[in-house]
């Protein structure tokens, strides 16, 4: 008995888990996010240099943490090297407390008399600080040139770290955040056509000038050599009711793209949709207005997030004060439309639409001979009293 109802709620632990029938979670190239899956290996030791040559960019693109560190380590390690050398100075010169010092003695560096007081009067020198309390007296050379050096590396040090961290702070990518993309994709009519439909939205009033949308779709396919294509990418076409380059996005938009028989989603339908192996990329490319930067924006969809017989649900309103409102509640929402089956469905019912017109009007025709003049007025004519006969 306790047996039997240990295996049971083993059962529903394990259906808790994971549902009968659920996939498992697909491997993404491109998240969500835009952030790209991929890793590189068995890389040449030699190439590692080619990071180093670009030290701008490497320094540009790693984490924050380790700005932080760089920041720190820079200034504390070029003061802890100064002050060595600021110590050997004041300990060859004889400035040291407890060396034997004769009468009429000269120092190099007033108030250095250990590795403590060295360290702060490089930390002085190379801030600027100057409390007062320790100078150079002028009587040794050698002071004068490294006081020079250490003030050009502190002068090098400041301005790379703040171009690091500006640049960082200035990245396109930050940009690209505020713009978003529908969670989901839709299928459904579109202006008489089969489209896929995807929203996106750019949250800021300020403009992407020159925006470009395109789109990639990676699967894996089978040469007629048999050789298996990981990754191999089809160009996906997308346009707006605004056209497709040089758009005006100052609202969201829906981009669509016609499934015809040149889309790779025309053998697809309902039913086979949701067990396909694919991932859509899309891509918007464009400049910022108020930066002037170059930015783009990636997000991806898998076969599961894209709804056949879905649209979405309407989201710009005008307000009784003139203004248009923009309703990001229903972004990703989306209702159920009457959608065919498949693109083959959807042709063959136009065709068939248009078989059954014409024969109405070929039937019409025979019925009827002449044409009809809508501008034709009837007049009614009365039999006239004087008839000639022959």
């Amino acid at each position: 008995m306790v047996s039997l109802s240990s295996s049971r709620m083993f059962q529903l632990f394990q259906g808790h888990i994971q549902p009968a029938g659920q996939r498992s979670r697909k491997t993404r190239l491109v998240t969500k996010d835009g952030h790209c899956n991929i890793e590189f290996g068995n890389v040449k030791y030699g190439s590692h240099f080619a990071y180093l040559l670009d030290f701008w960019t490497t320094f540009v693109e790693i984490r924050w943490r380790f700005v932080l560190l760089l920041f720190v380590a820079s200034f504390t390690g070029s003061w802890f090297v100064f002050s060595l050398l600021w110590y050997w100075i004041a300990q060859s010169n004889g400035d040291l407390s407890g060396q034997n010092r004769t009468d009429g003695h000269v120092q190099c560096i007033d108030n250095v008399n250990g590795l403590t007081t060295a360290f702060l009067y490089s930390l002085e020198t190379q801030t600027t600080i100057g409390y007062g309390g320790r100078a150079l007296t002028g009587h040794c050379a050698g002071t004068l040139a490294l006081i020079i050096i250490q003030s050009l590396v502190g002068v090098f040090i400041n301005c790379f770290m703040c171009g690091v961290i500006l640049a960082k702070i200035s990245l396109p990518k930050n940009r690209a955040k505020t713009v978003t993309f529908s969670d989901t994709a839709v299928i459904c009519l579109q202006k008489g056509s089969l489209c896929l439909l995807i929203r996106v939205a750019n949250l800021r009033k300020t403009l992407l000038i020159g925006s470009q949308i395109y789109g990639k779709l990676l699967r894996t396919t089978t040469t007629a050599d048999g050789e298996t294509v990981i990754l191999d990418q089809v160009d996906i076409d997308f346009m707006v009711d605004a056209g497709k380059d040089n758009l005006f996005f100052v609202c969201p938009l829906t981009l669509y793209h016609v499934i015809n028989k040149s889309s790779p989603f025309y053998e697809l339908s309902a039913d086979t949709m949701p067990h396909q192996d694919f991932e859509l990329v899309v891509f918007l490319d464009g400049t910022a207005e108020s930066t002037s930067s170059s930015c783009q924006v990636r997000t991806s969809y898998v076969p599961q997030e894209i709804q056949w017989g879905f649209s979405f649900l309407p989201i710009i309103s005008r307000t009784k004060t003139g203004k248009y409102h923009v309703d990001f509640s229903n972004f990703s929402k989306s209702v159920h439309v009457s959608t065919p089956h498949c693109a083959h469905c959807f042709e063959t019912d136009s065709d068939q639409k248009n078989h059954n017109n014409h024969n109405q009007d070929h039937h019409s025709s025979r019925q009827k001979k002449g044409i009809d003049n809508l501008g034709f007025q009837v007049i009614d004519i009365h039999d006239s009293v004087d008839v000639t006969k022959m």
